[in-house]
This record gives C-alpha cells, sequence and structure tokens, in this order.
C-alpha cells in the first residue's frame, strides 16, 4: 500500500511539472491567452506521514525551484513523455531550441534533460531567476550533497549548464518503495561493508589499548551530544579521525567492525587498490565518489593498509611526485572536512604521513599479543564445538608460540577442517601443531616444534 502510494504521489508531481513546462512553453512562444508573468500552479500538498517522496521533501525544505529541479530529474524515470515538447525545432534553422537544452542519446529515445533544460524552466517566465539555477546545481545545495541530483561535467570548452541533469537510481528506488537498495561493491562503489558476529568480549588487548578503544565507541555514542548540546561545535571540527597500527592479525579490522556494531553504524571498508590510480586526477576522483556518498551518512569509513593512500610525501624531483603530494592534500582536506568517522590502518605508524597523524583524535598501538593475552585467544578460538584434547598444554602452546589473533583463528580454521574430515571434533595435539607450523612457516619463521 505504502508503494502504491508512493506511485501515486511521484505522478501527481509529473501531472504539476507538465503544467509548468506547458506554461514555460506557452511564454516562450508568446501564445496569446495563455501567458502568465509567474508560474502559478500549486505544488502537490504533501503528506510526509505515509508518502517516502513528501517526507524527504519536507524534511529538506525544499523550495519552488529545487523542488522543480527534482521533479524534472523524475521524468525520465516515471513519465518520459512530458518532456517530448522540449523536442520542438526551430523552424528557421530546422534545429532543436537551445534554449531548451537537452540531449538525445542513442540508447534512450525520450528527452535527457540538463542544466540548461532546469534554467529555461525556471528562468523562461522570470529572466532574473537564472541565477538561481546556479544555487540549486552547487555542490553545496541538499540535492547535490544527498547525491539525488548528479550533473554530468561538461566538457571544458563547452557551457557549464550543458551537462545532463539524471536521478541516482538508489533514490529513485526510494522514492517508489520506502527503502534503499543495498549499496553493491562497483567501480562507482569500490567498498565493502564488514561486520562481524563477535563482541567485545572477543576482542583481546592489553587494558591500555581497549581503554582508547572504548574512548572511540564513547564518542560514538555520544559525539552528537557533545557538539550540539554542550555547544563544541562552535571549538572543535566535526567528525573523528583515527589511525590503528601494528602487525597483521591484532584485531584492527576487528575493532573497526565492533565499534560500528556497537553504535549502530555502517563500516565501510575501502578497497584501495580501485581507489588509485596512475592517472592525473582519477585518484582523486575516486575518492570523492567515497566521501561524497558518505558525508550525510552516519558510517565509518575504514581505509585498511592506508600507506597505499596516505603514506609519506616525497621531495618533489618530477611531475609524478608532485602529482602524489597533491593527492595526499586532497585527502587531508577532505578527511578534515568529514562529519563522519575516519579510521585507516596500517602495519606501521611511519609508513603514514605526518601530516595526516598530526590532524588525528586518536592513534592506537595495537601489538602483537603476549602470553597471557594469547592463552585467552586459544581458549576463545577453541571455546566451540571443535575442542583441543585436554591432554594439551594451553599455558605452553601459549609460551612458546608468538601467535597473532589472526593467526591463532587461522590454526583454528586447519584443525577444524582436519577433523571434521575424521568425522571428529576433538583437535589432537599433532593437527595443533601442524596448524601452528603453517601459520609460522608464512611469516618465513622456522619452528621449533614442542611435542613434550
Amino acid at each position: 500500500m505504502t508503494s502504491n502510494k508512493n506511485s501515486i504521489a511521484l505522478l501527481n508531481e509529473m501531472d504539476w511539472l507538465q503544467k509548468v513546462i506547458k506554461q514555460v512553453i506557452a511564454n516562450f512562444f508568446h501564445i496569446d491567452g495563455t501567458e502568465k508573468q509567474e508560474l502559478d500552479f500549486p505544488m502537490p500538498e504533501l503528506d510526509p506521514t505515509d508518502i517516502t517522496y513528501h517526507a524527504k521533501i519536507k524534511e529538506w525544505n525544499l523550495n519552488y525551484n529545487e523542488r522543480l529541479c527534482l521533479a524534472l530529474i523524475l521524468a525520465p524515470q516515471i513519465k518520459p513523455e512530458i518532456l517530448d515538447v522540449l523536442f520542438t525545432k526551430n523552424a528557421t534553422y530546422d534545429r532543436y531550441f537551445t534554449e531548451f537544452g537537452g540531449v538525445i542519446n542513442k540508447s534512450h529515445s525520450g528527452f535527457l534533460p540538463t542544466g540548461q533544460t532546469f534554467s529555461f524552466l525556471i528562468s523562461g517566465i522570470n529572466p532574473e531567476l537564472r541565477l538561481e539555477v546556479f544555487n540549486i546545481l552547487n555542490a553545496d545545495n541538499i540535492l547535490l550533497k544527498e547525491q539525488v541530483v548528479m550533473i554530468e561535467s561538461a566538457e571544458k570548452q563547452f557551457p557549464v549548464l550543458n551537462g545532463v541533469l539524471s536521478l541516482n537510481e538508489r533514490w529513485l528506488q526510494y522514492f517508489i518503495t520506502g527503502t534503499f537498495p543495498k549499496l553493491e561493491y562497483s567501480s562507482s562503489f569500490p567498498a565493502q561493508q564488514i561486520m562481524t558476529p563477535m563482541n567485545w568480549a572477543d576482542l583481546v588487548l592489553e587494558n591500555h589499548v581497549m581503554a582508547q578503544v572504548l574512548e572511540i565507541n564513547a564518542w560514538l555514542n555520544h559525539g552528537t551530544t557533545l557538539m550540539t548540546e554542550w555547544g563544541l561545535e562552535n571549538k572543535i571540527k566535526p567528525g573523528f579521525r583515527i589511525l590503528f597500527y601494528g602487525p597483521p592479525g591484532t584485531g584492527k579490522t576487528l575493532t573497526a567492525a565492533l565499534l560500528g556494531k556497537s553504535s549502530n553504524r555502517v563500516v565501510y571498508r575501502v578497497d584501495l587498490s580501485m581507489i588509485v590510480s596512475k592517472y592525473i586526477g582519477e585518484t582523486e576522483k575516486n575518492l570523492s565518489k567515497i566521501f561524497d556518498l558518505a558525508q550525510h551518512k552516519d558510517w565509518i569509513l575504514f581505509f585498511d593498509e592506508a600507506e597505499a593512500l596516505f603514506g609519506k610525501r616525497t621531495a618533489i624531483a618530477s611531475s609524478n611526485d608532485r602529482y602524489a603530494n597533491q593527492v595526499v592534500a586532497y585527502l587531508l582536506h577532505r578527511i578534515e572536512e568529514f562529519p563522519g568517522v575516519v579510521i585507516l590502518a596500517s602495519n606501521l605508524k611511519v609508513n603514514i604521513d605526518d601530516v595526516f597523524t598530526r590532524n588525528f583524535q586518536s592513534i592506537i598501538h595495537f601489538p602483537m599479543p603476549n602470553q597471557q593475552e594469547r592463552l585467552q585467544l586459544w581458549k576463545n578460538a577453541f571455546s566451540g564445538k571443535c575442542e583441543l584434547d585436554p591432554s594439551i598444554d594451553l599455558e605452553n602452546i601459549a609460551e612458546q608460540y608468538e601467535l597473532s589473533g589472526g593467526a591463532i583463528i587461522n590454526v583454528l580454521r586447519h584443525c577444524a577442517l582436519t577433523v571434521i574430515q575424521k568425522n571428529e571434533t576433538i583437535v589432537s595435539n599433532q593437527d595443533l601443531l601442524e596448524g601452528i607450523r603453517r601459520e609460522i612457516k608464512k611469516e618465513n619463521r622456522t619452528l621449533v616444534l614442542h611435542t613434550d
């Protein structure tokens, strides 16, 4: 029923848009008896309780022209035929009217509106409103901030308003169904959501490290109150910037996932292999896709192996060095202005440019677990159906073999696969040591197996 109400509301919006277009066209061609000095078609009344589209219009407090822009980009998706009148040709020149804007795509027979089309609609009757076009199609406008409206960049030699206006597909589905589709990992969104079934009890860290993590958790849960009700927004920048560093497998990714889980935030791990490009300007463009989409979402952005993007700047010896430093400067700007939470993870702190760490609120070292922490990690790992033989001395195992939490989980995986093939659940000492040997071999270390 809600989807049906949403669809009816969108069709009513199209009827309103069609009346506006008809009036602007009548004025343009000076059709006697139909010309008006201003647009006086009332917008459809809002029902924000039951209709998703109306709820967003009210939340964003859209004015007449902003709502007209939104209706215009909806038209090719909802009722494309109402734009056909803009195909009218100029008989004098036997070509389409430049004033109407728009483009024709070989894969779409309908009229695709451009910035010029929108400009024609709101300034065709009142030319002084042309400036309003640039205000609405500005990056600071809520429609572009929320990535509802997308404007294709015109080539440098072409007028700015030549860019095609389009609607983000996710917003179209939301307006119709009331539900956002899940973001899919792709070149346009090079990030994947990370989640964990684990809880804080499963995260084994030194006490002082855990205290730092819980401080971040406190900000996630109370930061909004501190910024608004306590007035800190007048004294500190929004957002929270964090660096996790330490050897692989020491809990950096798990900590990020737990912070998201405990604060009901989505955590996205950004795929830097799809971000970094050798082509000038492409890395910044790829990054902007992530930051722009996350700008007004309550997300946590997690950059793993961050040195690939946030590494130290170099002395400028070539144009490539200059470009690399420009990327760092762009990153710094985006991170400083980002109102959400950004976590960088790296194996070594020295790999990250100091310009970033100076602006971070929290820098946490995740060391290799000590003997007592390794013992707890072993107990946690083998606390389910896959159990260790009672004769195995876990304290001795924890003392003898320096492994990270991630490596211990890999041992568990090896042991579980080994015993299930035997139709068993109990892990022998031999199976456990074989799993340990494999993990240590990955690190090119020599293992002396203790079989006592």
